[in-house]
């Protein structure tokens, strides 16, 4: 019986371990294939950016709630705390007692209530092209972010080849040695290219690492995944430049631009807030109704009053200079910002057209035949058909051509999301 109960209990000792051991493996195994549309589905939903920001355009809408409220009545009260005559407290008897009451309401003129309403809906505009124009800048960074970390993927594929070849030659080549059929110095030769290789291979991984760190921080995906990212051919070929002329591009950028629709509303709120401080100007009236029971003439007093401010010394001439100051500050705001609009899409024009003008130039076929080369090349140096100063040659040759023609797509896919950033559209999708 105790043997059985050994027996039981190792096994669920057993079962533990294992449990423990999957569910570590599952913490760390957190590999994500993500492709584009994925890292911005998820960005759009759990980027902590857009989130406050729009926690803001809420307590925009908050500020239309107050302006559309009217000011609260007031009641005031005032009763006799001591009367000496008949030593009581707190009297209020018609015949030994005194107290008197009021009631008054704020009445705003020349439709304040109306012109802050107004004021504050324009100011839920403001926030709602505050956070447009975040998400367009955002959504630039993740796209741009992607895309070179996608290519820098693909270069360092070509280091790692690269790498795992030179070892294996590296091993071969020092059996060779022993053997007296090779030289000590190109031993060292290829253990240096292996070195060089291995020290830029390790920043390229490092460059990587930063921007996953960054997709995975604009995601809100988890710290320890491994991101997969995916870019399809088809989608490398869909981008198509000529189908869009310059002009069109200027003018979906005109109707489009969130940051241009922000300044020429903080003109339309400048405007807004003038005609408000010039109301503010006009004094606002207050009514108001009393009873005094037996401190005024005749007794049970009840009267009805009004108060108007006399606009003599302050009628808000300071605040109506700052709103017509603003209102000119906002016009030039947005004349640089149509100049900067302008420029920046004639500049992301010109480049996006000069690299795909470069790509377009390049053979397809160049990657494909350069593999080829080079394990042909690889097989002729085991051979001894070629020396190992043509090997390093070729290797380097390879290894540069294929990054350079990685940098070039990155660049080409960088060209289209900063035509997509400049006009604030997606031109290319």
């Amino acid at each position: 019986m105790v043997h059985l109960s050994l027996k039981i209990s190792s096994l669920l000792s057993l079962l533990t371990l294992l449990l423990i051991a999957s569910t570590t493996s599952a913490q760390t195994d957190t590999r994500i294939q993500l492709s584009l549309s994925d890292a911005e589905k998820r960005f759009v939903q759990n980027n902590y950016q857009l989130i406050a920001q729009q926690y803001q355009t809420d307590q925009a809408y908050a500020d239309v709630i107050t302006a559309r409220l009217f000011e609260n009545p007031e009641i005031s009260y005032e009763n006799l705390l001591y009367n000496p005559e008949t030593k009581r407290f707190l009297g209020t008897s018609r015949a030994y007692g005194q107290y008197q009451a009021s009631i008054s309401q704020m009445i705003k003129l020349a439709r304040k209530r109306n012109k802050n309403i107004q004021l504050a809906t324009t100011g839920v505009k403001l926030t709602e092209y505050q956070y447009f124009d975040l998400m367009r800048t955002l959504r630039f960074n993740l796209r741009s972010t992607f895309y070179k970390t996608y290519y820098n993927q693909q270069s360092a594929k070509v280091y790692e080849e690269q790498l795992n070849s030179l070892k294996l030659l590296l091993t071969a080549n020092e059996q060779q040695l022993k053997l007296g059929n090779i030289a000590l110095k190109d031993i060292i030769r290829i253990k240096s290219l292996l070195y060089t290789l291995q020290g830029e291979y390790s920043n390229i991984m490092n460059d990587i690492e930063d921007s996953k760190t960054e997709i995975k921080l604009m995601t809100n995906l988890p710290a320890n995944a491994d991101l997969d990212l995916m870019v399809s051919t088809e989608e490398e070929q869909k981008y198509l430049l000529n189908k869009h002329v310059y002009n069109n591009l200027l003018d979906s950028a005109r109707n489009n631009r969130a940051d241009l629709k922000l300044a020429k509303t903080e003109v339309s709120y400048a405007t807004q807030n003038l005609k408000l401080q010039k109301a503010n100007a006009i004094p606002d009236i207050e009514l108001s109704l009393s009873y005094d029971l037996k401190g005024s003439y005749p007794d049970n007093y009840t009267g009805i009053g009004i108060k108007l401010p006399i606009p003599f010394f302050n009628r808000n001439q300071g605040e109506i200079k700052k709103a017509r100051i603003a209102i000119q500050v906002g016009e030039i705001q947005v004349q640089q910002q149509e100049a900067i609009l302008e420029n920046e899409v004639y500049n992301s024009y010109t480049s996006a057209l000069r690299t795909e003008n470069l790509y377009q130039g390049l053979d397809k076929n160049f990657n494909t035949d350069f593999d080829k080369l080079i394990a042909e090349v690889i097989r002729n140096f085991k051979n001894r058909n070629i020396s190992l100063i043509e090997f390093m040659d070729f290797y380097d040759s390879y290894k540069t051509s294929t990054i350079q023609m990685n940098n070039l797509k990155y660049e080409r896919m960088h060209a289209k999301e900063e035509i997509n950033f400049v006009t604030g559209s997606n031109i290319f999708k």
